[in-house]
């Protein structure tokens, strides 16, 4: 393998350690609400918490990026994400640090569920900074190091690792969470991390480019910029609502509205999503790179909208088209006294009618979601090394997502508590097509109508 590979894989192996263990989470959340007792509020903030510490560092990361060696900025980030999984395996120790402290020094009785809850939200915070963290100074790396004409492929392939780990993240947590709790998995995640550590360290080279002054200010201004905004503003509640409440609807238990998938099936159907996804991406990359970016940001982010309309139809389609009711896959007696589990267990819980199409579903809006984030992602990028700041560029990306990353969980939180778990992605699908419309909407009247094929 040659240099240049060696480099675009040490970045590619630092964003499947970050995809594994991000994923991981996102498969938890419903298991961590029903463990925690946490409400349906609550649940909403175990998403907010995340998002709204990436907003906070989304500025500072970037700038640092810009600023100083990208190499060890990632390191540092890398370093810090080991804590946070480490954390994460004692987070009902840490609520009972919190009821303690709170005790102590306000006075104040905190209920364990909310003790643990609390503490859960806080280490959901830490790993919010270094996913971010993670993700602006991996792709900025990868933008600089690819040239234009393959930015997009290149960004493509490093998404499509992440998918990768995300998959083999939710695979591999379904499993071991049914069978052995939450802790275990954990140490998995540390070893992915030390495993990304190395390959930045031995074969990244240190990042000479330097951006002074503020890049931010300039970038703010710039016209593609923000006729990108309209769109991904918008955009950004629908993601983060419809990919964090897939999870949620497959796990919860019926009470709450959800199908009480086991922790297997749960990843499944998650996975389906990342694999289409990562298949999908260096294809799509390609070909955004040759027809328009543009066309596939509008186009992608459109059908991405009214896919998720059909999430909450699941079990409807499913005994529309005469799927049974209940079944299960049970593990043979032997493998069974080998995994250390009963006799007649099932590998995937009790499934019922919604299984099939909710895999589906979520398969497809894995489908059209790639057609966007290259092609969007390779937009940002181009702004970025125009201008002198592709760390900058990636900065403003992302932190043109967080309002609606931040504020969407508290809506769907809401939405949940009051009008049931199935307003949510009716909301969720609504803020894309919305947002799709607008896009092509100030892009015609900004850019004129041949904008849409010629970014």
């Amino acid at each position: 393998m040659n240099e240049e590979r060696l480099q675009f894989w040490s970045l590619y192996l630092s964003r499947f350690a970050t995809g594994f263990g991000y994923s991981t989470l996102a498969l938890l959340i419903p298991f961590y609400i029903e463990v925690l007792n946490a409400s349906e509020f609550m649940g909403g903030l175990f998403i907010t918490g995340f998002t709204l510490a990436q907003t906070i560092v989304v500025i500072p990361l970037a700038w640092a990026g810009d600023r100083y060696d990208k190499k060890n900025v990632l390191l540092g980030v890398l370093s810090v994400s080991v804590l946070a999984y480490v954390a994460f395996a004692n987070v009902q120790p840490i609520g009972e640090v919190v009821a303690a402290a709170a005790a102590s020094l306000f006075g104040v009785e905190l209920s364990t569920s909310f003790a643990h809850s609390s503490a859960f939200i806080g280490v959901r915070a830490l790993q919010g900074v270094v996913v971010t963290g993670s993700g602006l100074m991996t792709l900025s790396l990868v933008g600089e190091l690819a040239n234009h004409g393959e930015r997009a492929n290149a960004i493509g392939k490093a998404n499509s690792v992440r998918f990768l780990a995300s998959i083999l993240g939710m695979i591999i947590a379904g499993g071991l969470y049914q069978i052995v709790g939450f802790t275990p998995i954990y140490t998995v995640i540390v070893a992915a991390f030390a495993l990304g550590l190395a390959g930045v360290w031995l074969y990244l080279p240190a990042d000479e480019t330097r951006s002074y002054g503020n890049p931010f200010a300039g970038l703010a201004l710039n016209k593609r910029i923000i006729t990108l905004t309209s769109f991904r503003a918008q955009y950004a509640v629908a993601v983060t609502v419809v990919r964090s409440w897939v999870s949620i609807y497959a796990g919860v238990s019926a009470a709450r509205g959800g199908l009480a998938f086991a922790g297997l099936a749960v990843a499944l159907v998650l996975v389906a999503e990342k694999l289409t996804n990562m298949l999908c991406q260096p294809f799509t990359g390609r070909l955004s790179d040759s027809y328009g970016r543009s066309l596939f940001v509008f186009a992608g982010g459109g059908a991405y909208g009214l896919v998720a309309l059909a999430v909450p139809f699941t079990p409807a389609i499913g005994t529309a088209v005469g799927l049974p009711e209940t079944y299960e896959l049970i593990v043979p007696s032997l493998l069974s006294d080998v995994l250390g589990v009963g006799a007649g267990y099932s590998v995937l819980g009790t499934l019922g009618p919604a299984f099939v199409p909710l895999l589906v579903v979520n398969g497809l809006l894995g489908v059209v979601d790639a057609f966007r984030e290259p092609a969007s992602m390779a937009l940002f990028a181009d702004e970025g090394a125009d201008e002198g700041g592709i760390a900058a560029s990636f900065g403003i990306r992302e932190l043109v997502w967080r309002p609606g990353s931040v504020l969407g969980p508290v809506l769907a939180g809401w939405l949940w508590s009051q009008y049931g778990i199935g307003t949510v992605f009716f909301v969720g699908g609504a803020f894309a097509v919305t947002g799709a419309i607008t896009f092509a909407v100030v892009l015609t009247h900004f850019h004129g109508r041949s904008a849409l094929t010629e970014w």
